[in-house]
């Protein structure tokens, strides 16, 4: 890993897939994200990206209730079970969040800084962003160094996409179950009033 083309410039992780990269002066030099590994990585990704699509295209575009793949499932039920769904990966993604960017809500001129005592010379914040959770720390030694690593960054954006499909999911559950009550309530009253 550290013989290369040329001087060795930097050594950098990767999240997905995981690999160390090593950067020379004529070049990458990868180790891991390749491979078997990578193929297997990749390929379920692409699995889960195509159930999760398939998924959503059958609840925004509900099969007929005769149709063999439909299974009857009162409003209420995908109400409650989308609603599961997105409480499930929205705590994730908000536990996840919460444990990596809790030092970025001090403000934007002592994140770096905050839980320490630094003295006359704290660490100054640059680059600082709240999605993807990141900030760079410049110490007075000139040294920076970034507050939240990479994989926290690429992890949190890629939990927050389950949580908005899951979220997007129920309100339109949300939406046909109320529309359905206000159809059904329309009707009753209609029912009443003509007896």
């Amino acid at each position: 890993m550290v013989k290369g083309p040329g001087r060795l410039l930097d050594v950098r992780n990767q999240a997905f897939p995981p690999a160390i990269i090593c950067e020379f002066e004529g070049g990458d030099v990868s180790a891991g994200g390749t491979g078997v590994l990578g193929a297997v990585l990749w390929l379920s990704l692409l699995i889960l990206a195509v159930c999760v699509v398939v998924a959503l295209i059958a609840e925004c575009f509900e099969p007929p209730a005769e149709h063999h793949l439909a299974e009857p499932v009162s409003r209420a039920d995908k109400l409650r079970r989308t609603g599961t769904a997105f409480f499930v990966t929205g705590s994730v993604f908000l536990m996840f969040y919460a444990l990596v960017a809790w030092r970025l809500f001090t403000g934007p001129s002592s994140s770096c800084s905050a839980g320490s005592d630094w003295g006359s010379n704290p660490p100054r914040t640059l680059d600082y962003s709240f999605f993807p959770p990141q900030a760079t720390c410049q110490y007075s030694s000139g040294l920076t160094k970034q507050m939240v690593p990479e994989w926290a960054q690429s992890l949190a954006v890629e939990l927050a996409v389950p949580a908005l499909i899951a979220g997007a999911g129920f309100v339109l559950a949300w939406r046909r179950w109320r529309s359905e009550r206000r159809k059904f309530r329309g009707t009753d009253y209609a029912g009443t009033m003509s007896t």
